[in-house]
């Protein structure tokens, strides 16, 4: 695993279609960290990795650069906002980032099964392995793991919550076209 040099965070929340989701950027505007605030323990667990970092500190407020207004536009139809958005995934092993690198390469309104995701980063056999490692992203949306589908088709694992995978894929019109309803999953 790369060493990352220490350095201020920023924290910030924002009301979605689907729920309180959190933003984690660096001074230069990078994501570090996404996830939905209530029903995602992965995001906990995820922030806590990226502050216990000697020397890095962790600032409610406003994300420094466009990370915001590119989520805005991304909840709001303009689905290619996502691409404009940098991350950092420094954290993981080597393995974990050429997965989530590849989810980048999904393309908005398609999807691919984990064995297909397993092929394109020259790893066949590794299905589980790419599973878990899809699981393990700590930018989810814009690293788009919601895109990866069993290979049934089916609506398999999402550490936000299936029918928030079910409405993100249908609002890039990946999912029959209809969005889900969401009980129990309100914006904030």
């Amino acid at each position: 695993m790369k060493a990352s040099r220490p350095q201020r965070l920023f924290l910030e929340r924002m009301k979605t279609p689907i729920g309180v989701l959190a933003l984690v950027a660096g001074e230069d505007g990078r994501l570090h960290g996404t996830g939905f605030l209530v029903g995602h323990a992965h995001m906990e667990r995820g922030v806590s990795a990226l502050v216990n970092r000697p020397g890095t500190t962790l600032e409610e407020g406003r994300c420094p650069g466009d990370v915001r207004d590119a989520m805005e536009r991304y909840f709001a139809g303009e689905l290619a906002a996502l691409d404009t958005i940098r991350v950092v995934t420094d954290v993981g092993t080597e393995f974990q980032r050429d997965v989530w690198k590849m989810l980048r390469r999904i393309p908005c309104g398609e999807t691919w099964s984990y064995g297909e995701l397993a092929r394109r980063i020259g790893r066949p056999a590794a299905v589980r392995a790419v599973g878990l490692a899809n699981g393990a992203n700590p930018i989810g949306v814009v690293v788009p793991c919601h895109r990866v589908i069993g290979s049934d088709g089916s609506l398999t694992g999402y550490g936000g919550g299936i029918e928030r995978k079910r409405w993100l894929l249908a609002h890039e019109g990946a999912g029959g076209g209809r969005q889900a309803s969401l009980p129990g999953v309100h914006a904030v």
